[in-house]
């Protein structure tokens, strides 16, 4: 093969390879527009459910705050899908964090709703299922950022100084 058709077939590999690249970013456009808009009717729909107090703090904080059905007691649902309810003492203090989420690959809004109706209408059988985890912990890991744990294969991550952790294993689903 001579130097010239050498270059020209590189050539042509790097014009195929570019259009490849183009093509993947149009998807990834595309996907993260319909993420987007789902993620918006989500988030849509959990306001439509809440009432007018709930509704104004999940303005302001990003979080509101519901009245479990079974024990009178407080919890404070995050903006998230993991690790995102709060058990509340009346002080606004963290007694205990729970972490529950319906089957199925839903978006943050959908979640809180689900959390919501769960905590208002089946509060026991909802943190039945849950798995709880210590406030001391969570208010430790609020100051760090953990990467990938290969051996658990548990990411932990600090969103809006609140920990996130995803991966298998992570929460239970009722």
């Amino acid at each position: 093969m001579s130097l010239r058709s050498l270059l020209t077939a590189l050539r042509r590999f790097g014009a195929s390879l570019a259009e490849c690249i183009l093509e993947v970013q149009a998807a990834h456009e595309r996907y993260r527009a319909r993420f987007n808009a789902r993620e918006a009717r989500g988030v849509n729909l959990l306001r439509e459910w809440l009432s007018p107090e709930q509704r104004a703090q999940f303005d302001a904080q990003r979080y509101f705050d519901v009245v479990g059905c079974d024990s009178g007691k407080r919890y404070r649902i995050h903006y998230g899908v993991i690790t995102n309810v709060h058990e509340i003492d009346d002080h606004d203090r963290l007694l205990v964090a729970w972490c529950f989420l319906p089957e199925g690959p839903l978006v943050a809004g959908d979640v809180m709703l689900a959390q919501k109706i769960a905590l208002e209408t089946y509060e026991h059988a909802a943190l039945a299922v849950a798995n709880s985890f210590s406030t001391a912990l969570y208010r430790r890991t609020c100051r760090l950022n953990f990467g990938r744990n290969t051996r658990s294969g548990l990411t932990v991550s600090v969103h809006r100084g609140r920990p996130e952790v995803t991966g298998r294993g992570s929460e239970r689903r009722f």
